[in-house]
């Protein structure tokens, strides 16, 4: 079973100290949460993983084979940023064609939610629409791990629920590493998760620690 292993992230930004020797860790078959306040430091994090953003220091490999850059990482690890990243201006069967090699497009153009899509240029998609395909490209690349920054954001909750349901399905195939403000939703689909406070990780079990850790009030934790 294929290992991500990510050891000793540290980061500074503006003179601070966001990333203080992160550890964390994710199997091929799991799903890891990571929360935390705006600017914790989480989405750098995810970028410092997929070496698209410099650290202090960053110690990234899967397995034996260590990543010591983008161009390593690229063959091991997709990303998913909370922009939208594919071109507006193109349909979307065109997008399949040049986003995956032509043995792992067939089963995507097929797909019940993107076959009615397929002549349509991304641009006038729906927020939703848009993450859907663009998870759905990352699924069926031949990377074994995703990293997912936000993908319930500015999606409704029927689609939510999609995305969850296409994580679950794709989970014998790879390793997640998911980071939303949608809490519920990332405590809903992962097998671990962890808290990003103060530039550490803590693992959390439930929301109770939270609340102890002041990211949920008492209020909101009594309301759910």
């Amino acid at each position: 079973m294929k290992n991500l292993h990510v050891d000793s992230i540290r980061k500074y930004y503006d003179g601070k100290l966001i990333l203080s020797d992160i550890f964390l860790s994710c199997r091929k078959g799991e799903i890891v949460g990571l929360i935390g306040r705006n600017g914790s430091g989480k989405s750098t994090l995810l970028k410092i993983i997929f070496g698209i953003e410099s650290a202090e220091n960053r110690f990234v490999r899967v397995d034996y084979k260590v990543l010591k850059s983008f161009r390593n990482s690229k063959k091991f690890i997709n990303y998913l940023p909370q922009e939208n990243f594919l071109p507006s201006e193109i349909k979307v069967q065109t997008i399949i064609k040049l986003f995956l090699p032509e043995k792992r497009r067939i089963q995507l153009l097929r797909n019940v939610f993107i076959e009615p899509l397929l002549g349509k240029k991304f641009n006038v998609l729906s927020g939703g629409e848009k993450r859907i395909l663009e998870i759905l490209l990352l699924l069926n690349s031949e990377a074994d791990f995703v990293l997912l920054d936000e993908p319930f954001n500015g999606v409704g909750p029927i689609i939510k629920d999609l995305i969850i349901q296409i994580i679950n399905d794709e989970k014998a195939h790879k390793g997640f590493i998911i980071t939303d403000h949608d809490y519920e939703n990332v405590m809903k689909v992962t097998d671990r998760i962890f808290f990003l406070k103060n530039a550490c990780l803590k693992e959390i079990k439930d929301k109770e620690e939270l609340v102890q850790h002041g990211y949920l009030t008492k209020t909101i934790y009594n309301n759910k």
